[in-house]
Parts: structure tokens; C-alpha cells; sequence
């Protein structure tokens, strides 16, 4: 197994972070794959060790599982097709976030073709938290619903969905988080991640999951399922949801792209046109920093009830609409999340410095961008974060975590100080009474203590190889286009090149927050752009060591330029 390397640096880098270098992957590997070296050091680091693996990964082959051996399926599928058949009402209860909006859309659209009577239902963020919710119910049920199915949530609903059953209402769970010791008395209980699950891929987003639920219930009616159709939206909930993007997700998501570059949908072509983002150039970056957060910003700021109509519109002119005010929306929460990101800063600077866990919370943090502030303490400090919004008797909380700590079993380990709560391994959320805050930071801390201990808790930047920037060129950017689609599994090829000089640097933004630089290597000269670094002491001539990747240049036809993610005085420049 090749080996990882911290870089020593003369001086700080941009953004504090230390930065380790991959080692080189054995001379004897992967024999047989062709290509580039380069390529074949990134196959390696990923995990590949054969030339059939090497082949897998680079076609990303539909697996075709049989969505049969998902969990409770078959019960799933026969009370939705009973409810079909007697006309009953269904009601779509979708979580707010990009993968239960988009999972809920897959499953109104499809069901609405089969004939089905539904309703969609997706929770105020502010009044009613996360997760499925008694006054929900009843409501649902006062209009007349008779099954419930719950994506993106409900695996935990043990009291609920037991509130469920005693009105007539029968459930069925579509969701993929943490499975608990005890399970609600539901008809069905949808979730690859269950002890006794036989399907082959346990991290399929809620999207995917109501993919494949809509691929088995088409044949069971023995109407023909159209992929295309729902693709674009199963990639908008995995990437979104941070799935990891190996086997069966990975050939989603390159699909996904693919449909979402042709997508016939009004609200998310409307959505990309208001983002300035051309859908025929659409890749895992486009729904991750431009359709996602727009998609988001309804539920964190305004209600997710907007994301889902604009997902299921289909007049242009009012998707031209609600894509506006989403991308208005998503301005303001911007904003918002920058001041409260400094006000979180500032608790953490009062907190002791060496705790392993961060547990900080303020009135000032609205909850609908906890979860962001969260993540961004915890790539601040490389530790486990928790950030809540203190209200007037209980307090709303995101947390994030780190890969050596699975936040959401220390969570499990306390459940008697929180109101409710749920989650992944790497991202959880919780509701507490504020007078058991103290006792449950100090439960979480302890946790930490214990598990973290010998960990090195510093922000570290992974770096896959060094390579000479004058060395970069069209085919060996066109060759890295083989490892796509990028993200949480498959990170995107990270790179250092070494003694490079500004040509030209200039700040960008309104506070002039981000660079935009060139960078010359002999007589090789690449655009760049470093984002939230802020002034650098930097002027043209200077000498850099820079850590990057490739991105497309969306000022120019497809150009590539360099995002870099740190930069720090070049250690050639200093000996």
C-alpha cells in the first residue's frame, strides 16, 4: 500500500493547512491499463488493484440490481399497488433537503402516472424540525390519506409512525439513514442499510432509492420504465447527499449528468439558466455548488415546499419565476451563512482549544444553516462539530463529522438528553431541551475524548501527486476526465506544483474575498481563482508552491483554469 507524506513548508499556508502527499503507487500495479501513468497512481489511490477493477471504474457499467432484494420491498410494493387499485390517497412525506425533495419528486411524478391519488407533504424546517411528526400526520389524515411513505426520514419514527397505525394510516419508510436498535411498526421499511439487507449497495441516496422502488413498481404494473426520466433527479440527490460514488451510485450519477444535460424538466433548465450554468456542460461541480445550494436554499431559508414545486412544474414561465426567487434566496443565505460562520468562529475561540469535539450554539445562528456552519468549523479544525440555534426552551443542531468519528452512534449513546434526533455516520441533527444542553456537550465531549484519543486532529489537505505545471496539457486533462464523476469516494485529483510565478493577481467578490491569478511555468501560463482566501501579501513576481485543481473556466467557451485550494510562498523560492 503506497504511502502519505506531509509536504513541510517554509512558511504558512493560505488557509493553515498542512499538506500531505500521496506516495508513489508500486511500479508492478495495474499493469495492463492504459493510459497515462498519472493515471494508473489515481486508479491505485482510489482503491483499484486489477485491470478489471481499472475497466469498472473508468465505464462505470450499470450493475443492474435486481431492486427485489431491497428490503421489504415486495410488502412495499403490494399495499402502494392495493392503494392504486381502491383509489385510496397517498401521501408523499419528503424531508427538506435536496435528496428528500428530489425523492419525493421521483415518487409524486411516478405515482401520479400510475394512476395513483397523491399528495405531497414536506416539513416546515422552522416549526416542525426534521423527521416525521405527529401534527403531520393528523393532518394528513383529516384530508383523507390512508398510506404514508416517508423518504428521506422515518426510520427512526418509532412513536409516530405507531401514531400512524392507531388513526388508520399505514406507512411505508423509503430512507437510508443509520438504522436503530428499535424500528416503527411500519408495513414496510425501505432501507439498504438494515442488518438483514440482501441488496449489494447500502449507500443509495433516498433518490436512488425511490429510483429503484419506481423501476419495481412499473414492472410489477407492467407498464415500461423510462430511466431518463427520473436520472437527472437521482444525481441531484446523490451528490447532494454526499453518497459515496462507487458501483451502483457512480453509474447513476454519470447517467444523471447525461440525462440532466438533456433535461426536459422546466424548473431545473430555468433553475441552471438563472445560475448562469449551461446544462450541456452539467457535471457532479454544477450540482453540487450551483443546483444544489439554489435547491436548498428554500428549505433553510423559506420553505422546501418551493424546491419541490419547481422540480415538478412544467409551465416555463413559472419555473422562469420560482427559479429567481430561489436564486434570491440563495444570495440571502449566502450572506447569512458568513455572518453567522463569524460569529461561530469567535464561540469557538472561547471554548478550550485542544477539545476533540466542537459544541458551540447562538440565538444569531439561524437552524436553517447550522448544518453549514457545522461543516465549516469542521474543516476549520478537522474535529467533529456540533452548531445549534438556541431557541426560547429547546434548540435545533446540525453536527458534521470527521471519518474517524461516527457522530450519529454518539448521539445514539445519550438519546434520554434530546427530544429527537437522527443521521448518517458523518452528519446527524438533533432537538434538545436547553436545559439538557451542558449534560449532553459534556456526554459528546466525553465521547470524543474516548474515541479520538492518538488521533492528530490538525486540518490536513490531501494531495494525490506533485506534478510540474509547464507538464499540463489537453490530453492529460482529457485523460483525468475517465476518473468522473468526482465526489465523496471518488474525490477530484488533487495536485502541487511547485515554484510558480504570478503574473498577475487581483482580488475578486464583494469584500474581495477570493484571487484571481496567473501562473506561469516556463513558458506554460494558467488562469486560477482561490476562493475565501481573502488579501494575500502576494504581488506579481512572487514565487508560489500551489495545491489545485482543474475547473472550467466559466468566463470563457470551456476553458480550463485552476482552482486553487492552497497556496503558500514557494520552498524553491526560499533555499
Amino acid at each position: 500500500m503506497a504511502t502519505m507524506t506531509l509536504v513541510t513548508m517554509p512558511t504558512q499556508t493560505a488557509t493553515g493547512k498542512r499538506w500531505r502527499l500521496r506516495g508513489r503507487f508500486p511500479d508492478d500495479a495495474l499493469k495492463g491499463v492504459p493510459g497515462q501513468p498519472l493515471v494508473r497512481h489515481l486508479l491505485w489511490h482510489r482503491g483499484v488493484r486489477t485491470v478489471a477493477e481499472a475497466k469498472a471504474f473508468t465505464l462505470a457499467p450499470d450493475p443492474a440490481y435486481d431492486a427485489l432484494l431491497l428490503p421489504d420491498i415486495e410488502q412495499a410494493l403490494d399495499r402502494i399497488v392495493r392503494a392504486i387499485e381502491t383509489g385510496e390517497l397517498i401521501a408523499v412525506y419528503g424531508d427538506f433537503d435536496v435528496d428528500g425533495v428530489t425523492a419525493a419528486a421521483i415518487l409524486i411524478e411516478a405515482l401520479g402516472e400510475a394512476g395513483a391519488k397523491v399528495i405531497p407533504y414536506i416539513p416546515d424546517r422552522f416549526s416542525e424540525g426534521y423527521g416525521v411528526n405527529s401534527a403531520a400526520i393528523e393532518s394528513l389524515h383529516e384530508k383523507g390519506a390512508t398510506l404514508l411513505i416517508t423518504v428521506d426520514c422515518g426510520t427512526s419514527s418509532v412513536a409516530e409512525i405507531a401514531g400512524a397505525r392507531d388513526l388508520g394510516v399505514d406507512t411505508i419508510v423509503l430512507d437510508h439513514h443509520t438504522v436503530p436498535p428499535e424500528l416503527p411498526p411500519a408495513v414496510a421499511i425501505v432501507n439498504p442499510k438494515r442488518p438483514d439487507a440482501q441488496y449489494p449497495e447500502p449507500e443509495l441516496s433516498s433518490g436512488g432509492l425511490a429510483f429503484k422502488l419506481v423501476s419495481a413498481l412499473c414492472d410489477r404494473l407492467g407498464q415500461p420504465f423510462v430511466p431518463e426520466r427520473y436520472l437527472d433527479l437521482v444525481a441531484l440527490s446523490t451528490v447532494c447527499d454526499m453518497v459515496p460514488l462507487r458501483g451502483e451510485n457512480r453509474w447513476l450519477v454519470r447517467e444523471g449528468i447525461r440525462a440532466l444535460a438533456r433535461t426536459r424538466r422546466p424548473g431545473l433548465r430555468a433553475l441552471m439558466e438563472a445560475a448562469g450554468s449551461d446544462p450541456a456542460r452539467a457535471d457532479a461541480s454544477t450540482i453540487g455548488f450551483v443546483i444544489g445550494p439554489r435547491l436548498n436554499a428554500a428549505g433553510r431559508l423559506d420553505h422546501a415546499q418551493r424546491a419541490l414545486d419547481l422540480l415538478l412544474e412544467t409551465d416555463p414561465d413559472r419555473a422562469r419565476e420560482m427559479a429567481l426567487h430561489l436564486c434570491d434566496l440563495n444570495r440571502q443565505r449566502q450572506a447569512a451563512t458568513v455572518a453567522a460562520c463569524d460569529l461561530a468562529r469567535d464561540l469557538v475561540a472561547a471554548e478550550e482549544p485542544d477539545a476533540p469535539l466542537i459544541f458551540v450554539g447562538h440565538r444569531d445562528i439561524p437552524s436553517g444553516i447550522v448544518g453549514l456552519v457545522a461543516a465549516r468549523l469542521m474543516d476549520d479544525h478537522y474535529r467533529p462539530a456540533v452548531v445549534y440555534e438556541e431557541g426560547e426552551t429547546t434548540s435545533r443542531a446540525s453536527c458534521r463529522s470527521i471519518p474517524e468519528f461516527d457522530i450519529t452512534a454518539a448521539l445514539r449513546t445519550c438519546p434520554e438528553l434530546m427530544v429527537r434526533f437522527g443521521g448518517h455516520r458523518a452528519a446527524a441533527g438533533f432537538t434538545v431541551e436547553n436545559a439538557n444542553l451542558p449534560a449532553l456537550k459534556e456526554a459528546l465531549l466525553a465521547r470524543a475524548a474516548e474515541e479520538l484519543a492518538g488521533v492528530e486532529l490538525a486540518p490536513v489537505l490531501d494531495i494525490d501527486a506533485a506534478v510540474p505545471l509547464s507538464r499540463i496539457n489537453g490530453q492529460l486533462i482529457a485523460s483525468l476526465a475517465q476518473l468522473a464523476p468526482f465526489g465523496v469516494g471518488n474525490p477530484e485529483p488533487v495536485f502541487l506544483s511547485r515554484n510558480l510565478e504570478v503574473t498577475d493577481i487581483r482580488t475578486m467578490g464583494a469584500n474581495g474575498e477570493h484571487l484571481r491569478l496567473r501562473l506561469r511555468d516556463g513558458q506554460v501560463t494558467w488562469p486560477a481563482v482561490a476562493f475565501g482566501v481573502g488579501e494575500q501579501d502576494i504581488v506579481p513576481g512572487a514565487r508560489l508552491d500551489a495545491v489545485y485543481t482543474f475547473s472550467a473556466d466559466r468566463r470563457s467557451n470551456g476553458a480550463m483554469e485552476l482552482r486553487l485550494l492552497d497556496f503558500a510562498p514557494s520552498s524553491a523560492a526560499a533555499s
